[in-house]
């Protein structure tokens, strides 16, 4: 059972990373983080969605799904594509790897939602897409 849940869908275009980082930091706010616990989320998100629009659709029309669970002070976020996939998940966690050097990427995007989330798993295949589940504990009180 659930205290709380939201599934979005939106294209795999740039400028949706704002719109994924707003919604999840909207939903976030039920949990009455603080701003440091609300940054860190909203970053991870945007990592996760700019993964799936650069990497997922290597820039091309797709779709991606953000869902987000609230169950007492824990949420959970995954942020799903249907794209190319990952073909070696721990590789591609390793600080500095990166599929696009041509796009000058860091190759961070892992080590930072690792950094700010409680919580990150990929799920991923080779021509089968990709999924990052994220959790972040909440510590203080839901909003009524």
């Amino acid at each position: 059972m659930y205290d709380n849940r939201m599934r979005l869908q939106f294209m795999s275009l740039s400028q949706n990373e704002s719109f994924a980082r707003a919604a999840a930091g909207a939903f976030l706010t039920q949990l009455n983080p603080t701003l440091d616990q609300l940054t860190d989320v909203r970053t991870a998100i945007s990592e996760a969605v700019t993964n799936a629009v650069i990497h997922g659709y290597q820039n091309g029309p797709g779709l991606i799904t953000l869902c987000a669970t609230i169950e007492g002070g824990r949420c959970t976020f995954a942020v799903r594509d249907s794209g190319v996939g990952i073909e070696d998940v721990s590789r591609a966690r390793q600080p500095f790897f990166t599929t696009r050097p041509e796009l000058e990427r860091s190759g961070m995007g892992f080590t930072v939602m690792e950094t700010f989330m409680d919580e990150v798993v990929v799920r991923s295949s080779a021509g089968g897409g990709t999924t990052v589940i994220m959790k972040k504990i909440i510590k203080g009180e839901a909003k009524k």
